[in-house]
């Protein structure tokens, strides 16, 4: 019988339950807890989900034996002392994006992830996706790298509260919330992957009346001449494409975050399509690597990589204090 990584999840949003159907098609993957603040809300999730086990306190799921790695979905202003409390415990940790509220929550979760000898991830889905495998190694096919540009915009259905004078969880300074740290990670993640750390930063946005950003434009420049650009927001919709330009070619992406469609397009040739056929759920592979990593004994992804998570997070709070965006969590 194949080794099996027992998870518990902190969490009960929809964001959980995709993950939970990619999870369950690793024959690895065992779900064995649940834990929200509300005891109702983790019975009704674990009834829904098929869950033996619910927790209130992370404290108490983080210490049980019943599980060995947990998945955190909260609010993003949680996320460090929740990884923090159960790699204390010896769990491994898979983190949503946004790693955390700031870079000096990101060290510490690095530092307590090397002090405990655990695995510890940002579930970053695209970029350990097929499709996104398919797109590092074309990336020769094009030459010389000069322009990544990538969009996503997507209107928030609860903007419409905060325009009528009501503040819900997704605009909240206080939960570390807002376009750069929910939407713009998504396009800067994979920047990074691809390219590394950029030598400039320069950003332009929109500050909503709850303190956090609505939508911004930034540009970056590398030391080898590449040049980037990013936009994202959660007040209006985007079609647009993202795309990496070559002096042999380009790549374009139909959506950055759920890749579905890659083209290849040679400058004197002819298009392909490069998306590699898959019948796994998007979800399905952050869960594969994070468990491969376990039982293989590694340390880190060596894609969603603690170093390229720490550029990330650096890289949305130097944004953020260009765009005046400040967290509570800023001031610890």
């Amino acid at each position: 019988m194949k080794k099996k990584i027992r998870f518990g999840v902190v969490g009960t949003n929809f964001i959980t339950g995709w993950v939970i159907a990619g999870g369950r098609e690793d024959d690895r993957f065992e779900l064995a807890a649940v834990c929200s603040r509300s005891d109702d809300t983790a019975r009704s999730f674990a009834v829904k989900h098929n869950i033996p086990h619910l927790f209130t306190s992370i404290e108490a799921m983080a210490a049980s034996p019943l599980i060995d790695a947990v998945y955190i979905a909260s609010p993003n202003a949680f996320h460090a002392q929740q990884s923090l409390i159960c790699m204390q415990h010896g769990k491994h940790v898979l983190c949503e994006k946004a790693f955390a509220s700031n870079a000096g929550e990101v060290r510490q979760m690095i530092d307590a992830a090397r002090k405990h000898d655990v695995v510890l991830m940002e579930a970053m889905k695209p970029t350990l996706t097929p499709a996104f495998r398919s797109i590092r190694e074309a990336l020769p096919e094009i030459g010389t790298i000069r322009r990544y540009f990538s969009c996503y915009c997507q209107y928030s259905s609860r903007y419409d509260k905060l325009k009528e004078g009501v503040v819900l969880n997704a605009f909240k300074p206080e939960l570390s919330n807002g376009a750069t740290m929910d939407i713009g990670v998504y396009t800067i993640y994979p920047m990074v992957v691809l390219f590394g750390r950029p030598k400039t930063i320069h950003a332009a946005g929109l500050k909503l009346s709850s303190g956090v950003d609505g939508q911004a434009t930034v540009n970056f420049t590398y030391d080898n001449g590449l040049i980037a650009t990013v936009l994202y927001g959660k007040i209006a919709d985007s079609s647009l494409p993202t795309e990496i330009q070559g002096e042999q070619g380009s790549i374009i992406l139909d959506r950055i975050n759920i890749i579905g469609d890659v083209s290849l397009i040679r400058r004197k040739g002819a298009t392909e399509h490069i998306r590699p056929q898959t019948d796994k759920n998007e979800y399905y592979y952050e869960i594969a690597e994070f468990i491969d990593i376990i039982l293989e004994g590694r340390k880190e992804s060596t894609v969603n990589s603690l170093n390229n998570s720490l550029i990330t997070i650096e890289i949305l709070d130097e944004i953020r204090s260009r765009l005046d965006v400040r967290f509570p969590a800023d001031k610890a």
